[in-house]
């Protein structure tokens, strides 16, 4: 099992200030999921391609996006729990 520093959860929408907040604060062992509205920035945030990150995929289909070609990796919740466990700490923005 790797260890990830820090797993970032993020819920906001792009335009919302903690989203960038977040892209802000990320390091090189960090890892970004995005939940909820913040898989919106998959779409418009090319500071994504920089970071491992994740997308659950349950909000992508509703907000009907494809989990092909965003750049990052679909996940479930079982999957999110598992990174949670992973992670030295997690902060959900």
């Amino acid at each position: 099992m790797n260890r990830l520093h820090t797993l970032h959860i993020l819920n906001k929408t792009p335009d919302h200030p903690r989203f960038s907040e977040c892209l802000g604060t990320l390091g090189p062992d960090d890892a970004v999921a995005l939940t909820e509205n913040g898989v919106l920035g998959l779409v418009s945030s090319k500071a994504l391609s920089s970071v491992q990150t994740y997308a659950l995929a349950a909000d992508l289909g509703a907000r009907g996006l494809s989990e092909d070609n965003l750049g990052a990796a679909p996940i479930d919740y079982a999957e999110l729990v598992n990174l949670t466990l992973q992670a030295e700490r997690v902060i959900s923005w």
